[in-house]
């Protein structure tokens, strides 16, 4: 009994034991379920491409012949627009070169003087459309909203002049009238009102619309140039030797001033002042009110050109080769330069600096209004070279129109 309580008393206390060392063993671990790969995350959507954003519609204008109605023949473009330039395209004329083109919507209208109008796209001067008007023409054309006018020579038709309507974007004819004589003068567009002269002395008033005559006036002598308005008036001279103004409502003349040689120039108006060259070789301001002479500046010759005034400056170019800057208040010279040949068209002034072209030396030359330094040649010009859209310069020499842009500078 007591061998048999012993040997439950040794079980027990193994037992005993036993359980203690379980007790004292880490409890295993539970097992970890095999885990499946984390999936790929899912791409992001997308986003659609954005459309490219329209290119802005090109809607500068220059309508008429000198820019302005007041004929200033001064465009100031806002930013600056020197060289040195770069040709971007250059495209050839059918015949001479006189006069430079106008502008809208990105097209270019130049009057060839054969008679025919082309339209050019402005960006790369292709051809959008020709006409062929007539036979003879020395003019640049004038635009409206959506026509464009066009005075001729020679309309076709025995030597007599014509004056033509036709819508810009494609030349086709709204109307058409012969004229008794021929015309050379620019046409000028104010309030559906269409103004020009005509060799015979006689200064039209047409309805843009229908080319029907308002009102006619009769000098004293050919109007070769445009008519300028400014202040409700219409200002010009003629080969008859005088510079007059009339109202531009019904004709009636305002004044009229003379004892001058024959006027071909196109009158630029400023400061309460008509500016107008002459062919006896002098330079002319009269006042726009009652066209009492404020001063006369004598040339070396004929004086063919139409003047240019900015800043309180008249420039103007003169068959003597010279180029002048003349004080709009008292006509007294600036600065000069010579350029050794003859200056027969017009100057423009873009921004500070004024372009003219010398024929003689076939060249155009651009200076700095104030100082009379150049900024700018290019051996190609004739008559009247350069008209801008701020962006470019269009240059017209005898048979070819180039554009050209500043050359981008490298930072």
């Amino acid at each position: 009994m007591i061998a048999a309580a012993a040997v439950i008393v040794l079980l027990s206390a193994g037992g005993a034991a036993a359980a203690y060392l379980a007790f004292l063993q880490p409890e295993p671990e539970a097992s970890t379920p095999h885990a499946l790969p984390a999936p790929f995350p899912s791409p992001a959507p997308t986003a659609a491409p954005k459309p490219k954003p329209k290119p802005k519609a090109d809607t500068f204008q220059w309508r008429q012949y000198g820019y302005s109605l007041d004929h200033r023949r001064w465009f100031n473009p806002g930013t600056s627009l020197r060289g040195p330039f770069v040709r971007v395209w250059r495209r050839k004329a059918p015949a001479l070169l006189e006069f430079p083109p106008v502008m809208s919507n990105g097209s270019l209208f130049q009057l060839a003087d054969n008679g025919q109008l082309r339209s050019m796209h402005k960006k790369n001067g292709k051809t959008r459309w020709q006409k062929k008007l007539g036979r003879l023409a020395a003019s640049s054309p004038a635009l409206d909203k959506d026509r464009i006018y066009v005075t001729l020579l020679d309309g076709g038709s025995a030597g007599r002049g014509r004056i033509v309507a036709m819508l810009q974007r494609n030349g086709h004819r709204r109307w058409s009238k012969m004229l008794p004589s021929r015309s050379e003068s620019s046409p000028l567009v104010r309030d559906g009102r269409l103004y020009f002269g005509s060799e015979n002395g006689t200064l039209y008033c047409l309805s843009a619309r229908t080319g029907n005559v308002k009102w006619t006036y009769h000098a004293g002598g050919a109007i070769k140039g445009s008519p300028t308005y400014a202040h409700g008036k219409l200002f010009f001279g003629d080969y008859g030797g005088h510079v007059q103004a009339v109202r531009a409502s019904n004709g009636h003349r305002v004044w009229l001033a003379g004892g001058m040689g024959r006027v071909y120039a196109t009158a630029a108006v400023a400061h309460g002042r008509v500016f107008i060259g002459s062919l006896d070789g002098r330079v002319y301001a009269f006042s726009t009110r009652n066209g009492h002479r404020r001063w006369s500046h004598t040339t070396g010759s004929y004086v063919y050109a139409s003047a240019a005034v900015s800043r309180g400056k008249v420039f103007v170019g003169s068959y003597d080769g010279r180029f002048y800057a003349l004080s709009a208040k008292s006509g007294r010279v600036v600065w000069s330069h010579n350029t050794g040949g003859r200056i027969s068209g017009s100057a423009t002034v873009i921004g500070n600096i004024v372009y003219f072209s010398d024929l003689g030396h076939r060249m155009t030359i651009g200076l700095w209004t104030k100082s009379g330094r150049r900024a700018f040649h290019r051996g190609s010009g004739a008559y009247d070279p350069v008209i801008s859209d701020g962006k470019h310069l269009y240059l017209t020499a005898h048979h070819t129109l180039t554009a050209l842009r500043p050359r981008k500078h490298r930072r």
